[in-house]
């Protein structure tokens, strides 16, 4: 099918394409050669190369298997990583020598080695006057019609497709919709942890409402202590890039027993960057939007810039904040009406694709399981986009989407407060998990790169679960997954 678009219309086939994809199309006679990746980013190109050959591939670690990768830190994408919770935006990766596509281009590389990148695709987050009149019954309909049409398009395929089932709102309002459209014997997934740190580690409460409303074939898998740690090395193994969200261990576990039952799933994320579900949005609904962020990094960014370089040995620090440059210069750029609407962009395109997007097709990947994501549809995205931010921030966030949830699905699932996907044994760090930890951190290999402060490190892991990010994560689990997954990758 790529190479019958290619063939018609050349670089701009990607107009007509939906969904998630990433593309080489190699031109014979011109030595031309074409990469193209998705508008949302969900599918991943990585890509390196001297003046003597260029490779490519679809994760970072097929590339270093293949050698010729230097293992020199990108400085940076480690600013990055540290700052916003393991994003590094395109192009960069965690390694200096090899870069990402980013979302929604197609770069031409000719046969002399030059190249060009084309952006095709950008959601505007400014108000359309073409919507001047709707009102707010116009917009809840056309939004779940368009939500309604995203999740019909993703149960196309010649097998069974099941739900990944959170108890959250996103997941459940795709059972509620495809309920709504008449599919029966929908199989649905939810995934446990025992507790641990006084932290409940399921959230099996709404998902069984959900379950039980729509008569779903429904599994819900209880993963014991011991499973766990092993899970910890595959699900890092697995990983392109080093991502330090403890979700991606339930994600893969969860993985390998839905890949038994069905090899295609729907999952809800993307809900809370496209719809404002997070709660650095409605604080930024006053904010001018030359002003915002200071607002946005306060309560996003991990760490300050001199709280970076108090964590890195003196030869990995940055003298300037390239974190703050990066977000201030997104904020800068056309096409965002207010704060909101910035904040909102940047989460879309740059956050979303480098952090819950690409652990999903990560870790479902890993076993051979499709995850497909409907609030990613791009005309989905682009009317969200468009919609008045208010409307998103009512409720308590993604106002719109619980209002076209409210007439087909339980009002204790709309109305829950907000939950995350816990794995608590990484959250509240001890016993084997500490060890583990420990081990990455205090290996010959991590000690010979020295990225982080041996004081640090040592003051860290004396009080493994006192030092928290601003989001709530284990910093200590952050620095110690950046090592076991160099270590793992073979970077020394």
């Amino acid at each position: 099918m790529i190479g019958k678009a290619y063939h018609r219309w050349g670089t701009r086939c990607v107009d007509h394409f939906a969904g998630m994809f990433a593309f080489a199309v190699h031109e014979r006679d011109t030595g031309r050669l074409v990469l193209g990746r998705d508008r949302l980013g969900i599918k991943p190109l990585y890509v390196t190369g001297n003046s003597a050959r260029l490779r490519f591939a679809s994760t970072l670690p097929a590339l270093l298997a293949a050698g010729g990768v230097s293992g020199e830190i990108d400085l940076v994408a480690l600013h990055h990583y540290l700052s916003f919770h393991s994003v590094v935006p395109a192009p960069r990766t965690i390694l200096r020598d090899v870069r990402k596509l980013p979302a929604a281009t197609v770069r031409t590389i000719e046969a002399d080695g030059s190249s060009t990148d084309e952006l095709y695709w950008r959601p505007d987050f400014s108000r359309d006057p073409a919507y001047a009149g709707w009102s707010e019954e116009d917009w809840r309909e056309a939004i779940g019609e368009r939500l309604r049409t995203a999740v019909r398009r993703r149960m196309v395929a010649d097998v069974g497709v099941g739900v990944l089932l959170s108890g959250g709102l996103d997941s459940s309002l795709i059972v509620a919709l495809l309920a709504e459209a008449g599919q029966s014997g929908l199989a649905t997934f939810s995934v446990g942890f025992e507790a641990a740190g006084g932290e409940s580690g399921d959230e099996f409460a709404y998902s069984d409402v959900i379950a039980a409303h729509f008569g779903t074939d429904h599994h819900q898998i209880r993963v014991a202590s011991e499973r766990l740690l092993p899970a910890i090395d595959r699900a890092v193994a697995s990983m392109s890039e080093p991502m330090v969200s403890h979700d991606c261990v339930a994600f893969h576990l969860l993985s390998q027993e839905v890949s038994r039952h069905v090899k295609v799933v729907q999952s809800g994320q993307g809900a809370d960057e496209v719809f404002a579900g997070y709660s650095w949005y409605p604080p930024l609904a006053g904010v001018r939007r030359e002003e915002a962020v200071e607002d946005y990094l306060r309560v996003f960014a991990d760490r300050s810039h001199a709280a970076i370089n108090a964590v890195l040995e003196p030869e990995y620090a940055l003298d300037t904040d390239a974190s703050r440059a990066f977000v201030t210069a997104h904020f800068a750029e056309p096409g965002a009406a207010s704060a909101v609407d910035a904040a909102l962009r940047i989460d879309s395109t740059v956050m979303l694709v480098e952090d819950p997007v690409k652990r999903v097709d990560n870790m479902t990947m890993a076993s051979g399981l499709e995850a497909r994501t409907p609030f990613l549809d791009h005309e989905l995205v682009e009317l969200a986009a468009a919609c008045p931010p208010g409307l998103k921030l009512a409720s308590g966030g993604k106002g719109i989407l619980k209002d076209i949830g409210r007439p087909i699905m339980p009002a204790e699932v709309i109305d829950r407060p907000k939950g995350y996907f816990p794995v608590p044994a990484i959250r509240h760090l001890s016993g084997v998990y500490l060890d583990r930890v420990r081990e990455s951190l205090t290996d010959p290999v991590a000690k010979a790169r020295g990225l982080f402060r041996a004081d640090w490190v040592e003051a860290m892991l004396a009080a493994p679960n006192d030092n928290r990010t601003t989001l709530g994560a284990n910093a200590l689990w952050q620095a110690a997954l950046l090592e076991m997954w160099l270590q793992t990758q073979g970077v020394s």
